[in-house]
């Protein structure tokens, strides 16, 4: 059994909001939830998040979508390159994350008890 952690990040990488999927499950249909009900300026993500309806629904909510495109993919959308490099923070959110040894082996045998460990995890890394 695998999962899959989907995060979002502000721009200093502290921890807003996770969810838990299937590893098995694409990223892209669980992402709306994640920014439901917030406001916000554009969004960072990787090529897993690149589908038009996704843009479409950020640029819907007046997010700047900041993806780059799936490899293979024939219309590129124009993306900032300059906050393509503010991803960094993301990435680093991750890697932290993955030092916790019961994150990364998914110890825990709930849902319940492995977001509780996520959050302990996020706490302690904003506080580094």
């Amino acid at each position: 059994m695998t999962t899959k952690i989907l995060a979002l990040v502000d721009a200093l990488g502290n921890l807003v909001r996770f969810a838990l999927t299937p590893g098995q499950r694409g990223e892209i249909t669980d992402a709306e939830k994640l920014i439901e009900g917030l406001s916000l300026g554009a969004l960072l993500a990787d090529k897993a998040y690149d589908a038009d309806h996704f843009r479409a629904l950020l640029k819907s909510k007046g997010v700047e979508p900041v993806i780059p495109a799936r490899q293979g993919r024939l219309d590129h959308a124009p993306r900032d390159a300059e906050m393509c490099k503010w991803r960094h923070p993301i990435e680093n959110f991750f890697q932290q994350l993955k030092e916790f040894k019961r994150i990364a082996m998914r110890a825990c045998k709930t849902d319940t008890s492995f977001e509780a460990m996520i959050n302990l995890a996020a706490a302690v890394i904003r506080t580094r």
